[in-house]
């Protein structure tokens, strides 16, 4: 909100923002302690101001007594909850340092304060915190822990006033490195359970790594809805070993419920798990999770069953690649920029889907002829040339190639939909049933792509049998009508791989569900004239109220339905975010007008989609890998908590970390089964 006739009071500038945030003037209503100078555009701390000027020694400055420009409700919020709010609360009225709850008036009430050991101290050693703040960016950044001790002393160098000619005990020592993250962690977990229990949903995301052949590690996230501001997030919860290869429903339980999340509240599934692997774990998931829908939108689950081929074919790529698409003087310039497109780090420890890549196949295809000529003028010298010169000709192998081009796009354009921040979720439906309507097409009678190669052969070899054919100018090896046949087959079993992989991602009733949310709760696609709204979503909202029994009152939301189109009209072209963010948050009218309507809402807020969810899973992912390959110790659990997790750097509770470190409270917190 702004007051009448003033421009938007302030504008965040933190370059991670992806869109520009103000001020909202109603936030000094809720928050009393709230003040904002409008001249410099920075938000302060009334009470943590007052403490400072109290404090001679100036021991309790946070960004809310410098000032801060991080307009996000989120932030006021893990400020009112912070140790150093508590402490300017106690310095400020007298009393000695806060035991048990924080006296912040305007906390959510969802949220309980963070449980200590002890009494929180009123000063925190800026040694100590400068220690940990050391620590918490080398996690954040992936540095080696062994470099503590010289980032410390470039600090020193530069005369960082906390660390000169202070001792700070044993504790803060760079051998005790690992102990300081475990704190850190600590931190952001307790911060976890508390958003996590007064979520009314949350989702439950697997991702799978696998460390070596015959060992396999689950990552596990939880998607969550806040009842203060009703905004969507994503948190880590931590990486579990599996059994015999497999997660159980019961350890999934187990380890939610360690996060205070009852079953009941479980809404959603998400997996990279192919169908396979997650066998028997969805229906026993749903025999105590009532409100359970699976839906996998993750990148990287592999289709059920793929043909052998496709093994060979990522390992020509692999080689060819690695050979010419990386920075050397062998470099093809075609290879580079499909790697560039693709996001591809040759360097990385994960293995490349190279066949799932659109812009690799297409880049292969159109210099096909010349890195056939690049490798055989390179195969006297070099071994690997020469045999990749030899499968790159073979007839299989460019068919292959012309298959992919025909069956890839309709499946890249759903991979699509679901990047962006807020993933336009009414065309998920629509693109699954056109890519499975393609697949099935090319199943019956080819793609354009591989029939117009097929015709092309078929015209340069009229013998029809002599073995002898050309394209593009390089005669093809291995062509004959046995290898046609052979191709037809290979083409079935890879369709058919795929049609079977979307059904099992993207499940029907699944897609009906998103699709129902997608007609109610977006306001742009209601109809123009207020009178045309009658009919809208009566259909939608009974597949709700069908999927989502438990979470409603079927017949008070049917009689609220036609009352809430016409309120939702009244408010303008909202986004869907923006309209269940408003029926999400507890303290909005929306919310109490209908209750049921903000359940739904709820729910689809705690939907495992977007880029979110996609940039944590990614960077986790990213770590685990680089841990697992033998970049040392810490590059799992508490560090990918951190990196994942970690919220910037002047929203962090150091004194809490302060406490839980010297304390020793939370050892063991995240608990035996997770890492």
């Amino acid at each position: 909100m702004v007051p009448p006739g003033k421009k938007p009071a302030g504008e965040a500038s933190n370059s991670n923002k992806k869109c520009k945030r103000y001020f909202n003037e109603h936030w000094k209503q809720e928050f009393t302690w709230l003040d904002f100078d409008y001249e410099r555009k920075l938000m302060f701390c009334l009470e943590c101001r007052q403490a400072l000027v109290r404090n001679k020694h100036g021991k309790a400055e946070n960004a809310f007594t410098v000032g801060t420009d991080n307009f996000q409700r989120h932030a006021l919020l893990r400020h009112v909850t912070s140790g150093a709010h508590r402490q300017a609360l106690a310095v400020n009225q007298g009393q000695p340092p806060l035991e048990g709850q924080a006296e912040g008036g305007g906390a959510c009430p969802g949220l309980a304060t963070t449980p200590t050991s002890r009494g929180v101290k009123v000063e925190v050693d800026p040694a100590k915190v400068a220690v940990l703040t050391t620590v918490y960016c080398m996690a954040k950044e992936d540095v080696p822990d062994d470099r503590c001790s010289a980032l410390l002393e470039l600090q020193r160098f530069n005369l960082c006033q906390a660390l000169l000619g202070t001792e700070h005990g044993d504790y803060y020592s760079p051998r005790r490195v690992r102990d300081m993250q475990v704190a850190i962690a600590n931190v952001l977990h307790t911060e976890a359970c508390q958003h996590l229990k007064a979520s009314p949903y949350v989702g439950l995301v697997l991702d799978e790594t696998r460390d070596w052949p015959e060992s396999h590690s689950l990552a596990l996230f939880a998607t969550s809805v806040s009842p203060c501001d009703g905004q969507p997030a994503t948190t880590f919860l931590g990486s579990v070993e599996l059994q015999e290869g497999e997660a159980t429903a019961g350890q999934l339980l187990d380890i939610l419920q360690a996060f205070g999340v009852s079953a009941p509240k479980l809404a959603w599934l998400s997996s990279s798990l192919p169908s396979g692997r997650l066998k028997s774990v969805g229906p026993q998931l749903r025999a105590t999770c009532p409100l359970l829908t699976e839906l996998h939108c993750l990148p990287g689950r592999t289709d059920p069953e793929p043909p052998p081929y496709l093994g060979e074919y990522e390992s020509i790529l692999d080689a060819l690649f690695r050979l010419h698409g990386g920075p050397s003087s062998h470099m093809v310039p075609e290879l580079r920029a499909a790697l560039d497109l693709a996001a591809i780090d040759l360097a990385g420890p994960r293995p490349v889907p190279w066949a799932s890549l659109l812009p690799v196949i297409e880049a292969v295809a159109e210099a096909w002829p010349c890195l056939v000529h690049t490798l055989e003028s390179a195969a006297p010298a070099s071994p690997t040339a020469g045999a990749l010169a030899l499968a790159l000709r073979q007839f299989t192998f460019v068919a292959f190639t012309h298959l992919l081009l025909d069956a890839l796009p309709s499946v890249q354009k759903l991979a699509l939909v679901l990047q962006p921040e807020e993933p336009d979720l009414a065309l998920l439906q629509p693109l699954v049933m056109t890519a499975t309507a393609s697949l099935q097409a090319q199943r019956g009678s080819g793609g354009a792509r591989l029939q117009g190669f097929l015709q092309e052969l078929a015209s340069s070899d009229p013998d029809a049998g002599s073995g002898r054919c050309t394209y593009r100018g390089v005669e093809l090896l291995g062509y004959s009508e046995a290898a046609v046949r052979g191709l037809e087959q290979l083409r079935g079993a890879l369709l058919d791989s795929m049609r079977k992989g979307l059904r099992d991602s993207y499940p029907g009733p699944s897609l009906d569900a998103v699709a129902s949310f997608a007609a109610i709760f977006d306001p742009r696609r209601y109809p123009q004239a207020p009178e045309e709204l009658g009919a809208h979503g009566e259909g939608a909202l009974r597949v709700l109220l069908r999927g989502f029994a438990p979470a409603v009152v079927r017949q008070r939301a049917l009689g609220d339905f036609a009352l809430f189109k016409r309120v939702v009209f009244s408010l303008g072209r909202l986004g869907p975010r923006a309209l269940c963010a408003q029926l999400a948050c507890e303290h909005s009218e929306l919310h109490e007008l209908f209750p049921d309507f903000a359940a739904l809402a709820a729910l689809a807020l705690a939907l495992p989609a977007g880029a979110g969810l996609l940039d944590k899973v990614g960077r986790s992912r990213e770590l685990r890998w680089w841990g697992q390959s033998g970049a040392g110790e810490g590059r799992g659990g508490h560090v990918v908590k951190i990196a994942v997790d970690g919220p910037p750097l002047h929203d962090f509770d150091f004194a809490l970390a302060v406490e839980f470190l010297e304390s020793g409270w939370g050892e063991g917190l995240l608990g035996s089964q997770l890492t």
